[in-house]
Order: C-alpha cells, then sequence, then structure tokens
C-alpha cells in the first residue's frame, strides 16, 4: 500500500505541470507587456501555495503561474508548461536568455518539458514549485535544475 502511494505522489509532483488542455497562439492585446512588468508582477506572487491545475489569483501550479502573469499585461500564451515551450521563437540557452524570459525544464528526465518558469537573470528564475517549497519560489537554475533545464523563450513585444 505505502508503494502505491508513494508512486501516486511522484506522479503528481512530477507531472503536475503537464496534463491540462493547451490553446494555440501567442498574442498581445495590450501594451502592458515589458520584461520589468512581467518580473514585478511575479515577484508579487512569492510564496503563493502551489496547487495542482491552478491558475491564480491566490494559489498556481507551474504552468498556471506562468500563465497568469503574462496575462496580466496583456499576454497570451499556451495553458500548459509544454505547449508554453513550443510558442513561436527560437530556443534560447541559459547564457541567451534576457529578465522575463519563459524557462522550461524536463523535471521527470523523460525527454519533454513538464516544467516551466519566468528567468529572473543571475542564474535565478520564479516559479511555482510542487517540490520542497510546495509555493511560488525563486530558484538557482545551477542547483537541482541544472541538468533539467531545456530552453527558453522570449516572447517579442512587437509583434
Amino acid at each position: 500500500m505505502k508503494k502505491i502511494i508513494y508512486f501516486i505522489i511522484f506522479i503528481f509532483i512530477f507531472s503536475g505541470c503537464l496534463a491540462r488542455p493547451a490553446t494555440k497562439g501567442v498574442g498581445l492585446s495590450s501594451s502592458s507587456y515589458s520584461t520589468n512588468n512581467i518580473v514585478k508582477i511575479a515577484k508579487k506572487h512569492f510564496g503563493k501555495p502551489y496547487r495542482y491545475g491552478a491558475t491564480g489569483p491566490n494559489s498556481f501550479d507551474c504552468s498556471g503561474f506562468v500563465y497568469a502573469v503574462h496575462k496580466t499585461v496583456g499576454v497570451n500564451i499556451p495553458r500548459t508548461s509544454l505547449a508554453q515551450s513550443k510558442i513561436e521563437g527560437r530556443k534560447l540557452s541559459k547564457n541567451q536568455l534576457r529578465e522575463g524570459d519563459m524557462v522550461f525544464f524536463d523535471t521527470s528526465l523523460k525527454g519533454h518539458v513538464n516544467h516551466s518558469g519566468i528567468y529572473l537573470g543571475a542564474g535565478k528564475f520564479i516559479h511555482a514549485s510542487s517540490g520542497r517549497a510546495y509555493s511560488v519560489t525563486i530558484s538557482d537554475m545551477n542547483g537541482w535544475y541544472k541538468n533539467k533545464f531545456r530552453w527558453g523563450k522570449h516572447i517579442n513585444a512587437n509583434k
């Protein structure tokens, strides 16, 4: 029985941002977009609890957090981490990231993106973590996430 419970917990933690329907396309519906606004809004949610399937304003899952922050500034992005990782644009390596870029990870190391966050600069990113913090937190990309990072994406505000 314990093995089943541990397995369910494992699946819940490592697939929490993957299994929701995606929407297509990225669009800007207002002129309030800027990387400063993205970071400022993201940081306002620091410490809010993680909840599977949540898009705020009081709790989030990882892709729901990225989705909600962008929606606040008028940027329409897909809802899931995997779909967010497939938006139009060039894949960015760690050294190409700029503050406010979306970052994507394969935390289960199964060959597909299942986690997303927002890059803050200096190797840090903010995200809704289903791990130890179980909240919106700031993590170091060179720590536990180092070998799980896949790429980043920058939203072009001039679209």
